[in-house]
């Protein structure tokens, strides 16, 4: 049996040419213009819509306040109270808020709720500023006018000093701290003057905050012990707004300082 193959008929290849012929003539029937096909590619290709003339915007972010539980507090301690919580400046911290004017401190859980509040003893000389060079000197050394409490926003955490007990460091280079009352020198009647519903005799120390016994133990230190917080001391002289560089009022929550 031969194995070549015989040679193709012309009548085949014609006709392969007519099928090709009329199987692309089907296809251009089937298949839309070039410009109605790349339109309905373009339509399929999904497209962020451009939002509705007068669509409402997102709705602002919730207004968040400082809780007091009830209790009196100044307009300047309101303010940034509720300033540090919007604003989230305490870092999510336990922070401490000083007023200066009326000798009393309120502590504030990380949520901006009230822990405690207590009166407290301050700084002998009136002034919001700190004495150069004060932290170093031995404290017999510290002149009258050098003893105050400066105000600010200060990083605070436990550590002890010299004598030592445990204290709240808020000024560390000025050796400014939290601690619980000395009653050491009877002739300062410190215990009596904490007590006392009066404010101007609650200027005795020497620049350092003195706390009733039983806040430091009891509601100062657990906190502070082994977390830092946030202290802000108000002014007693310069504005709110020179001190804190970033004090709003949440309802505006437009900057009032730049």
């Amino acid at each position: 049996m031969s194995t070549e193959r015989p040679p193709q008929r012309d009548d085949t290849l014609a006709g392969l040419k007519y099928g090709l012929l009329l199987g692309g003539a089907v296809l251009a029937l089937a298949l839309p213009p070039a410009g109605v096909q790349q339109a309905a590619v373009a339509a399929s290709v999904p497209t962020t819509a451009s939002p509705a003339v007068g669509t409402a915007s997102p709705a602002p972010r919730a207004i968040r306040r400082a809780d007091l539980a009830g209790q009196e507090a100044s307009d300047g301690v309101r303010r940034v109270a509720d300033w540090v919580l919007d604003s989230g400046d305490h870092e999510g911290l336990y922070f401490v808020v000083l007023d200066k004017r009326n000798a009393k401190v309120f502590l504030f859980r990380p949520d901006g709720s009230l822990l405690a509040s207590t009166p407290v003893l301050l700084g002998s000389a009136p002034g919001d500023h700190t004495v150069a060079g004060v932290g170093d000197k031995p404290i017999h050394a510290v002149l009258p006018e050098e003893r105050t409490t400066p105000a600010g926003r200060f990083v605070a955490q436990a550590g002890r000093n010299t004598t030592p007990e445990d204290v709240v460091w808020v000024d560390y280079a000025a050796a400014v701290s939290m601690h619980r009352v000395r009653a050491t020198d009877p002739r300062e009647r410190r215990l009596e003057r904490l007590a006392s519903p009066s404010v101007e005799d609650n200027r005795i120390s020497y620049g350092c905050i003195n706390l009733p016994v039983a806040f430091f133990e009891n509601a100062l230190w657990p906190v502070f012990q082994n977390s830092r917080g946030i202290v802000y001391v108000l002014p007693e002289e310069l504005p709110l707004q020179q001190v804190f560089a970033g004090l709003y009022d949440p309802g505006e929550r437009q900057v009032a300082f730049r």
